[in-house]
């Protein structure tokens, strides 16, 4: 616990030297890493994805890869292809953008739905079959993906169903007075923060703390809890759709991956309820009259879990 205890203190210090404030949005994306979760970053442009992602993988000492998705990126610009070597007469793979440990999908919603369903299928298998041969992903290997709330002229929106894919969803968001003045002090007095900065852990450091998750008790009770969210936004009027057995599972992870960080051993209800709306809201679909209403999936599934009973006791917990 200790272990995983230190390392979220030297991540959130190390970003910290390049990213000011956000504590919060890295605290979920080391829960994402410790998950083996893919993030998408919603946000204006111009507050940070790119430069909080580029921090990561330096921290984590992993290898680093932007793909600026635009409509006439293809699949195999993905995924990578097979061309033939005429000296040995045999087809050599060539990777593609996605082979790396963390990737930056920029404006995915600005690419295809082919392109878009070659990535995500990779997300989910965590391989690249090319021409039937198939290439593990490195790892750790995560995506952070990214889409402007605004401006949705030329675009093409995830389907619910990939949307579903995605772990969590994070909105960085402005920082405050202070923190951009302090932004813009190093601007001004030329400090290159990204440059100077130095890795605290290796990739294989990572993989360990990610098989530690597993490891933290989850008890009946807590299980019976976020069985119970799930089954209340299905039986919810508000909304269309709600949370899949997929999205019940990344939950109960996510309040794995907090307890771990909290450092504990064992799930609360509070961790629970924590990472419920990251972890959740973008997954529900709300209804006709919900929409005409302008309610937010975020307000609905805060009425949701008001509705939803919290275990009081809890097998196995000190």
């Amino acid at each position: 616990m200790q272990v995983t205890q230190r390392f979220a203190q030297l991540l959130t210090r190390n970003v910290g030297k390049v990213i000011v404030g956000k504590e919060d949005a890295i605290e979920l994306m080391m829960v994402a890493i410790l998950c083996r979760g893919h993030v998408l970053i919603e946000d204006v442009p111009g507050v940070g994805k790119t430069t909080l992602a580029s921090a990561l993988a330096r921290s984590l000492d992993c290898s680093f890869k932007r793909i600026q998705f635009t409509p006439d990126i293809t699949p195999s610009d993905i995924t990578g292809f097979s061309i033939a070597n005429f000296k040995t007469g045999e087809l050599e793979y060539r990777p593609g953008m996605i082979m790396s440990q963390i990737v930056l999908a920029d404006e995915i919603n600005r690419t295809s739905p082919k392109t878009q369903s070659s990535l995500l299928e990779v997300m989910e298998e965590g391989q690249v079959s090319v021409d039937g041969v198939t290439y593990a992903m490195p790892q750790p290997f995560i995506v952070l993906a990214t889409q402007n709330p605004v401006d949705f002229v030329g675009t093409y929106p995830l389907p619910e169903a990939q949307l579903d894919r995605f772990f969590m969803r994070v909105s960085i968001g402005y920082p405050t007075l202070q923190e951009e003045a302090d932004i813009l002090e190093r601007y001004t007095t030329g400090q290159r923060p990204m440059e100077e900065l130095k890795p605290i852990c290796t990739s294989a450091d990572i993989v360990r703390l990610q098989q530690e998750v597993e490891k933290v008790y989850a008890a009946k009770e807590i299980r019976v809890y976020v069985s119970a969210i799930a089954a209340a936004t299905r039986k919810s009027g508000a909304l269309a759709l709600g949370v899949s057995t997929r999205g019940a599972i990344s939950l109960l992870r996510a309040a794995q991956a907090a307890a771990l960080l909290d450092g504990r051993d064992f799930v609360r209800p509070e961790d629970v309820q924590k990472m419920a709306e990251p972890v959740l809201a973008h997954r529900l679909v709300l209804s006709p009259e919900a929409r005409m209403r302008n309610m937010t999936a975020q307000k609905i599934l805060s009425n949701v879990m008001g509705s939803v009973q919290v275990p009081v006791k809890v097998k196995g917990q000190s």
